[in-house]
C-alpha cells in the first residue's frame, strides 16, 4: 500500500496534539509557522520515522501554512525523512575527523552485518543504514547515530556488537565505547584539574 499520499488520512494523536499546541506556545502570537520544525519531528516520530505527503499537509494545515512552505523544510533538512526507514535508524558519519579516525572500517562492518549497502533497509524492516555527513561529535570519533541515540569511540567489535544487541532486543549504552566523560582528553585531563577558588580569587585585598 502506498502511504506516500496526499488523500491519505492523517492527523496527530491526542497525545501529540497536546504536545504541538503546547510547542505553539512558545512562539509569540502570529509566528506559530516558527513551529514547523518540531511540528515536523513530532509528526515524523508519530509515523514511524518517516513523513508522507498527507502528514505534511497537516502539518501546514495546523501552523496556517502553505503546503509548499513545509516540503520546502521537509526536504532541506536530512533530519526529515521522505521514504520509510527501519526501527533502527543507522547514520554514520564520513566527515573529515570520523574518516581519519578509519570510519570507512564502520561503514564496513555495518555492510557485513547486516547484509545491506548504504541506503538500504534489511528485508525485516528492522535496520536502515546511512551515511551523512558531520553530526558534531568528531572529539569522540569515530561515531554512528541510531535514531536519538549516539556511540562514540568505535571500533568494528564495538559496531557488531551494538547492531547485535539491537536485533536481539537489547538496548546498548550510548555514548563512548571507552569510557571516556563526554568529550575529555583520552590521555586524561589537562585543564580544570583543582577545586575553583572562590569569589574575589586575585582581587585586591581593599575592594
Amino acid at each position: 500500500v502506498d502511504e506516500n499520499r496526499a488523500d491519505m488520512p492523517w492527523e496527530f494523536s491526542e497525545e501529540n496534539k497536546t504536545r504541538a499546541d503546547g510547542i505553539i506556545e512558545c512562539y509569540p502570537t502570529g509566528h506559530q509557522q516558527a513551529a514547523a520544525i518540531p511540528l515536523l519531528d513530532l509528526a515524523q516520530r508519530q509515523h514511524g520515522g518517516w513523513l508522507p505527503l498527507a502528514a505534511m499537509n497537516y502539518v501546514a494545515g495546523y501552523l496556517d501554512m502553505a503546503p509548499m512552505r513545509i516540503y520546502e523544510v521537509t526536504t532541506f533538512y536530512t533530519m526529515f525523512n521522505r521514504t520509510p526507514v527501519g526501527k533502527y535508524h543507522i547514520q554514520i558519519c564520513t566527515t573529515t575527523p570520523c574518516m581519519l579516525r578509519d570510519s570507512g572500517s564502520i561503514v564496513e562492518a555495518c555492510k557485513k552485518n547486516l547484509g545491506i549497502g548504504l541506503g538500504e533497509t534489511t528485508k525485516d524492516k528492522l535496520f536502515t543504514l546511512c551515511e551523512v555527513e558531520c553530526l558534531g561529535a568528531c572529539v569522540n570519533a569515530p561515531m554512528m547515530q541510531i535514531n536519538d541515540a549516539y556511540y562514540e569511540d568505535l571500533n568494528e567489535k564495538d559496531t557488531h556488537e551494538i547492531l547485535n544487541d539491537l536485533r536481539e532486543g537489547r538496548t546498548p549504552l550510548p555514548g563512548s565505547r571507552i569510557d571516556r566523560f563526554a568529550s575529555e582528553p583520552v590521555t586524561g585531563l589537562t585543564s580544570l584539574i583543582e577545586p575553583p577558588t572562590g569569589p574575589g580569587f586575585g582581587c585586591r585585598d581593599d575592594l
